[in-house]
């Protein structure tokens, strides 16, 4: 490398003053501007620091052209905000560690990477340094044989301030996001080391700690990590309580003990840890002329040099399984910051106000007696539970043009209705969104279920209607006239706009419309049934009905009653978790396998890559392209994942090729 990487530093304490130290020791990176709240203070850092260009405000910094990545050392839960901001100034980005308060924060933060192209690491230095690197090594190579425990442990006393951060509830204080990531982190290097990966993320994290009783962060925890290959790990940490701050790998032939993990020594000084086997001890020294924090602000050079948006000593999958961790960690010691309580969280992560993207591109279609159009992908609101992460799914749905969500009475008990409805309150989106609310379900399908149920739904919703109710079961002792009947009632009631069937037949749909018609009655406006473009070969839920065959098809194509398809996409099918031999996923391999099955996969495979798409996008835009009226439930886990949805708006199929897809042709 010839022309050193231009640094910018936002925020000017204490960690920022360091890392100048550093960068200013680095081979391939040098200070060209620093950025604070004020001028003052940016120029009383510069001063010290080489006298870089002083902005007045962190705006300024990211629009100075010289600057080619930050490194941002603000408090923790201001990270997103302007990792998101740096990476729309298109530039690369070393965050500090933690890279946010929770995994929802790092998983926006990553797609705002990868939307702008830009590189994001969390600046875990330890990871950078050559001791380190030689621990993994001595891991990987069986020194120490099978390796079965790690015992891991990062604290020191503080002493109670209410107005240091580290007790501060507001700045997301405690050791466990200070320091304990660290042994975190760490713990998961190990896992991944004796397996031959990166890094490994825990199967459970079992927790104790101690809130402080004035802020309600944790003073003093520790935490159990089980990992699948065996290998368990103890971690503990404190801002009230001094710890040796070392770490220890204990193997089957022996262990290794580290006295200085985190902070290794550097610039010319050696670091030692020492190798016990045999009886004997072996003193192991790493020596670098570098400085620590010159070390990573290197990492990320080299990374950019080499074409990549992430750096290898911590990756972006790192990061976020790390965060994952530490929310499970917090989770078991009940330590929730009140910024993350539902009813607190009233922006986006952002800091934005919720509005439409300039390029938000999801089409919307009719539902009949609905006034709101709705949108054809369907956010299906059944697998976040936090609203952190809620928030950073559905704030990213609004906001690529979605305006509809699919949840039910019987997910998560009633948690995420709650979480929708406060989620809807605090954006103020109410008539803005189409909600569709499922109840009844199996063994409760009778209408004063369905009446008691939708008033509960309806209370946690903190909402007067349901723009689609839906009966999530049928209950074929009930006459269908009596269904029929008390939904009328709601719809008089104005509890709700227009109702349909999930998983009911579609005899039994049809019956239910003709009994409407006789009585001068509304209707069913729509079903929720299986379709997709694989067969479901068993039903995933007991009761569980698909639309898929050819029957179905004709039935809803006559009729042009709207569907609603859940596992559009068939689980994953479509993607690489579905194959022949990967047989890890019951219920996907008891749904789905079957070789008719993998051979619609394998057409989904060649037709995608001659139009330039993941197959996911093919099976999707298959659902979207019958000639009735279809709406894709979408569940997606992580913004990738709803991004990587999407990408069927973007395909047309003919009658031809959907045919040929479905095996009802040879040729598309």
């Amino acid at each position: 490398m010839t022309k050193k990487l231009g640094w910018g530093i936002l925020s000017t304490g204490r960690i920022a003053g360091i890392f100048a130290q550093g960068l200013a020791r680095a081979e391939n990176g040098r200070l060209v501007a620093v950025g604070s709240r004020t001028l003052a203070s940016a120029q009383k850092f510069a001063a010290a620091n080489g006298n870089p260009r002083a902005h007045g405000s962190y705006e300024a910094l990211l629009a100075d052209p010289e600057v080619e990545a930050v490194y941002i050392a603000v408090p923790h839960p201001q990270h997103t905000e302007w990792a998101i901001k740096a990476a729309e100034a298109g530039k690369h980005i070393l965050c500090e560690k933690p890279l946010g308060l929770n995994y929802a924060e790092g998983m926006v933060m990553a797609e705002a990477a990868r939307a702008n192209n830009v590189l994001l690491m969390e600046a875990f230095m330890y990871r950078c340094h050559p001791q380190t690197a030689k621990i993994v090594e001595l891991v990987r190579s069986g020194a120490i044989g099978e390796v079965k425990l790690v015992q891991a442990t990062f604290g020191f006393n503080a002493g109670f301030s209410a107005e240091s951060r580290l007790w501060s509830n507001a700045a997301g204080g405690g050791g466990i996001l200070d320091v304990g990531c660290y042994a975190v982190s760490f713990s998961r290097l190990i896992a991944g080391a004796m397996s031959g990966k990166a890094f490994l993320d825990p199967v459970s994290v079992t927790g104790a700690g101690s809130l402080h009783p004035q802020t309600g962060v944790d003073v003093v925890a520790a935490a159990t990590l089980k990992f699948a290959n065996g290998l368990v790990a103890q971690v503990a940490t404190s801002v009230g309580l001094s710890q040796d701050n070392s770490a220890r790998i204990y193997g089957s032939t022996g262990m290794i003990v580290v006295p200085s993990p985190w902070i290794p020594p550097s610039e010319g000084t050696p670091a030692k840890f020492f190798l016990h086997k045999d009886g004997k001890v072996e003193e192991i020294v790493v020596a670098t002329a570098a400085n620590l924090y010159g070390l990573e602000a290197d990492a990320v050079a080299r990374a950019l040099a080499a074409g990549l948006r992430e750096v290898p000593e911590m990756s972006i999958a790192d990061t976020l399984g790390n965060l994952a961790a530490l929310d499970a960690w917090r989770a078991s010691i009940g330590l929730t910051y009140e910024a993350e309580k539902p009813e607190n969280f009233l922006s986006t992560h952002s800091r934005r106000p919720l509005a439409c993207r300039a390029d938000a591109n999801i089409p919307t279609g009719a539902i009949p007696h609905l006034a709101k159009p709705v949108s054809r992908l369907i956010m299906g609101c059944d697998n976040t539970v936090t609203m952190p992460y809620s928030a950073a799914m559905w704030d990213d749905y609004f906001a690529r043009g979605g305006n509809a969500f699919d949840t039910a009475y019987v997910y998560w008990g009633g948690l995420q209705e709650k979480l929708l409805g406060q989620w809807i309150k605090n954006r103020g989106v109410r008539e803005d969104v189409s909600v569709i609310v499922k109840g009844a379900h199996t063994p409760f399908c009778t209408p004063e279920f369905l009446t008691s149920q939708l008033e509960e739904s309806l209370g946690r919703l903190q909402t007067t209607y349901a723009d689609i109710y839906m009966l999530h079961r049928d209950n074929l002792e009930v006459p269908i006239g009596e269904f029929v009947e008390v939904l009328n009632e709601h719809l008089k009631a104005g509890r709700i706009r227009a109702f349909g069937g999930s998983n009911w037949t579609l005899q039994r749909i049809a019956a239910a419309n003709r009994y409407a018609a006789r009585k001068g009655l509304q209707g069913f406006s729509v079903v929720s049934n299986n379709f997709s473009l694989a067969r479901m070969v068993d039903a995933p839920w007991t009761g569980c009905i698909s639309a898929s065959d050819k029957e179905s098809r004709r039935w809803l194509k006559k009729h042009q009653i709207p569907l609603l398809a859940w596992s559009s996409q068939a689980r994953g099918f479509f993607t690489d978790r579905a194959a022949p031999d990967k047989r890890d996923d019951e219920q996907l391999v008891r749904c789905w396998y079957s070789d008719d099955n993998f051979a619609r996969r394998e057409r989904a495979y060649a037709l995608a890559k001659k139009k330039g798409v993941p197959p996911i996008a093919i099976a999707a835009a298959y659902v979207l392209a019958q000639p009735f009226p279809t709406f894709a439930l979408i569940g997606p886990r992580i913004l990738s994942e709803t991004v990587s949805s999407l990408v069927c708006l973007g395909v047309t199929l003919t009658p031809k090729e959907c045919a040929w897809l479905n095996l009802e042709r040879e040729r598309p």
